[in-house]
């Protein structure tokens, strides 16, 4: 069954990126939001499987951090699996301590472990 994924905060290029790690592997639709606002209308549109939060937003550098606190503290968004994507692993468990689930860096696509962190939330593709 296709899952959606919302992908928040990422520049072109690394929503294309991602874009392509999540397709190329997993049956799912890629929804983007740029920020808290339109990730929470998209929220309230879509049901949504998996977040996807940059840890510095392309739009204005702020924290991707305090997204991820607002929708664990919002009982409709809370359920979600989310993920910070950092390479840095402090911020990595950083995150986690937030409730997200330990997430995957932008130098991470091709390791086994992003598959696998992955895999845990999304069914892989089928031939």
């Amino acid at each position: 069954m296709t899952k959606t994924v919302l992908d928040i905060g990422n520049c072109n290029p690394d929503h294309y990126a991602i874009t392509q790690l999540l397709t190329g592997n997993y049956d799912v639709v890629v929804l983007r939001a740029h920020e808290l606002s339109d990730a929470l209308q998209l929220l309230s549109e879509k049901k949504v499987d998996l977040i996807v939060i940059n840890r510095k937003l392309d739009i204005d550098y702020s924290d991707g951090i305090e997204i991820l606190r607002h929708l664990k503290q919002d009982a409709a968004f809370k359920g979600i699996p989310t993920m910070i994507i950092t390479n840095y692993a402090e911020q990595q468990l950083a995150a986690v301590a937030e409730g997200a689930e330990y997430g995957f860096g932008k130098l991470q696509y091709s390791e086994p472990a992003t598959r696998d962190r992955l895999s845990r939330f999304l069914d892989k593709k089928t031939a």
